[in-house]
């Protein structure tokens, strides 16, 4: 499993997280202007938040999750160690070693190879 040093900090947006299986039924609204692959994801219960629209059966409008996703962000601080699970469109669902998940952008990571440790 890869590994990556947090190289600024990040914090998940003051909004519940979002959760889709796949069979669910959704609607798509707008793009994200800073991450142009992320859409405005509203489920049937009101609640929204930002999804890949590789996910979704059409990319805009009444739509079905092909995929399950969970848009719960990880906080983290500049130092921490995290263990990265999978990428999708640019963030990596990773783990702290408090054993915390959620998604995190690549952008505020430096991705460790095999041999380096934290320390590097």
């Amino acid at each position: 499993m890869k590994r990556a040093v947090v190289i600024a900090p990040h914090r998940a947006p003051d909004r519940p997280p979002v959760r889709v299986e796949p069979g669910d039924s959704v609607t798509l609204g707008e793009r994200d202007s800073e991450w142009p692959q992320f859409v405005w994801t509203s489920l049937a219960t009101g609640l929204g938040g930002w999804m890949p629209s590789v996910l979704f059966d059409r990319e805009e409008g009444e739509a079905t999750a092909t995929q399950p996703c969970d848009t719960r962000e990880l906080d983290a601080d500049e130092g921490d160690t995290l263990l990265l699970h999978h990428e999708l469109a640019g963030w990596w669902w990773a783990e702290n070693m408090q054993g915390t998940s959620g998604w995190i952008p690549t952008r505020v990571l430096r991705i460790l190879e095999d041999s380096q440790s934290e320390e590097t």
